[in-house]
């Protein structure tokens, strides 16, 4: 047992869309910009917000999620990753008490988990003195989370500020920020939230958000509270040795870019040596053993990626060949025979799944779900349950419903919910499930190991 002292934070909403990415963001850069090393953490399953921390930061941002990694792992992985550093900032996710069925990983219990104050933002537009009885809900709700200030986004005016601080005066409640509406910080957004900082140029958008938090933003007063975390006590583990190293493709570009850190470095511990190829511009595979096609936007690049037939024929010949190939959410809508867009045309894909994927007009899931797979795969036994995330608008539509072989029965675990998805055949298991592997280590293990024993050829 050892313990570290890392100054850190909680910066929360009382719901979404309050701000909370626009100020983090804003925070991060800020205090990059006075030379402070940051690191920065989002709370639950989120790929794009950690994209405009990375952007801010100018490292990787670390998800938290006791869900998708056991909390007996994520004061670890904290600690791995923000060790060295001046100040970690955590994002948190939706409402301060918000996560998945009975608080699961909600921003509350990851800020208890890790012993971090909580700073909440509230949008102050159309409120005045009731912003005041907000926060005072939001301390009294569960007095074990340490409620250490406020900041105050949206004000419109200077006497709508003082206003609304004189209220908060009486909580003895800190007020680290007072943030005025500017239209010019908003983010570009889509079906699925967020546009991803793959598909835009978001540093001028961000260097204006340094400007305003760091005028806005008492900056010194925020590191005060960070460093008023107590000490946290890890638990040390041993280090493992494995075999020999395997290369396993990774695709990342544009169209895939949804990757947690940790889960890519947890495939690395066990022995993978992690390849970049892009299914957007390259027109051949690596020489590798195995494919991993992460989640991202493939309708928004359908028709540049039906137009690069060569990458399309290469994954098709590995996994013909018995190349292990993992993939999740835009990975399948890539494996599958066609992608339906929002305007119904209709383009050829890599044609290894017998199925088309059809977007919708409306969100078809989002929320935790545990996926019990139904044969053996390169991931799991027959029988074996995966803990994921999913959310997607697109639809899998089977060429055979009766013969299609339906990788996983997936339980919603919001409402108790089950239904078939996904595709496993071969040495191919791809779904719309996303994964955390520093969760479902056995997972990564078997992966890894799979595409080891792959016999085929290095290079296709």
């Amino acid at each position: 047992m050892s313990s570290l002292h890392i100054p850190r934070v909680v910066i929360a909403g009382t719901h979404s869309g309050v701000g909370k990415t626009t100020i983090v963001t804003g925070l991060l850069a800020a205090l990059r910009q006075r030379d402070f090393a940051v690191q920065s953490y989002k709370v639950g399953p989120d790929y794009i917000d950690p994209g405009y921390h990375r952007l801010a930061s100018g490292k990787p941002s670390h998800n938290l999620d006791t869900w998708l990694v056991p909390a007996e792992k994520i004061a670890s992985v904290f600690a791995k990753t923000a060790a060295g550093n001046d100040i970690a900032i955590i994002e948190g996710v939706m409402g301060l008490y918000d996560g998945g069925r009975n608080g699961i990983s909600s921003t509350a219990a990851i800020a208890k988990l890790l012993q971090a104050p909580v700073v909440l933002v509230i949008d102050a537009k159309s409120m005045g003195e009731s912003a005041a009885a907000t926060v005072l809900g939001y301390k009294m709700y569960d007095p074990t989370v340490t409620l250490a200030g406020v900041i105050v986004n949206r004000l419109g005016s200077q006497s709508h500020c003082q206003m609304v601080c004189e209220a908060l005066e009486r909580l003895a409640v800190p007020v680290l920020g007072t943030v005025y509406r500017n239209s010019e910080l908003t983010m570009p957004e889509r079906h699925l939230g967020l546009k991803p900082v793959t598909e835009n140029d978001a540093q001028e958008t961000i260097s204006r958000m340094a400007e305003q938090i760091a005028g806005q933003v008492d900056l010194d007063q925020l590191l005060q509270v960070a460093r008023q975390a107590p000490q946290l006590s890890l638990t040390q583990t041993a280090s493992q040795e494995y075999g020999t190293r395997v290369r396993i493709g990774v695709a990342q570009d544009e169209v895939f870019s949804f990757y947690y850190p940790e889960s890519l470095e947890m495939l690395a511990a066990q022995g993978a040596e992690l390849v970049p190829f892009s299914p957007l511009h390259d027109d051949r595979l690596p020489a590798v053993q195995g494919l991993l096609l992460g989640g991202g936007f493939p309708e928004m690049f359908v028709e540049k990626l039906a137009e690069n037939k060569g990458m399309r024929e290469a994954v098709a010949e590995a996994c013909r060949r018995g190349m292990p190939v993992y993939a999740e959410c835009g990975g399948l809508m890539y494996l599958c025979r066609q992608i339906v867009d929002f305007e119904h045309n209709a383009y050829d894909m890599v044609g290894v799944i017998p199925a088309v994927c059809e977007m919708q007009t409306k969100l078809e899931t989002v929320g935790y779900v545990e996926a019990t797979s139904l044969s053996d795969n390169i991931l799991t036994g027959a029988g074996a349950t995966l803990r994921g995330h999913e959310f997607h608008f697109s639809r899998l539509i089977p060429d055979n419903d009766e013969s299609f072989p339906w990788a996983m029965e997936f339980k919603k675990m919001r409402t108790g919910v089950c239904y078939y998805g996904g595709y496993a055949a071969d040495k191919v298991l791809a779904s719309y499930l996303h994964l955390h592997f520093a969760g479902n280590e056995q997972a990564a293990s078997r992966f890894v190991e799979q595409c080891r024993n792959y016999q085929g050829s290095e290079n296709c």
